[in-house]
């Protein structure tokens, strides 16, 4: 299974979880500001930069078996305090510096 229909409708999911005030955690950029109480995710402007670096050796005539393998190295935590309030949710102060960015 891909993660294709999870971020595809990462927004009904977030949606219907409100209804029922579940807190939803994704993975996928932007979806703390759909309502999403947090999202932790690699990077993905430095993943893209990172595969246009390589379709470019690629082109160049590189064979991408050669190519070495790079995890990612950046992630980013995003929490909605906002959505934490909403559910009656208290997030440590520890937690919280901890963020990328907290939306208030």
């Amino acid at each position: 299974m891909t993660d294709a229909p999870a971020v595809e409708y990462a927004a009904e999911l977030i949606k219907r979880a409100t209804v029922f005030r579940v807190p939803v955690v994704h993975f996928w950029p932007g979806t703390a500001e759909q309502g999403a109480l947090l999202t932790y995710q690699t990077d993905v402007q430095d993943n893209f930069r990172r595969a246009a670096g390589y379709v470019d050796k690629i082109l160049k005539g590189a064979k991408p078996g050669d190519l070495p393998v790079f995890q990612p190295t950046r992630c980013e935590l995003v929490v909605n305090a906002k959505v934490a309030r909403t559910l009656g949710l208290t997030l440590p102060q520890t937690f919280l510096v901890r963020a990328d960015r907290v939306i208030q």
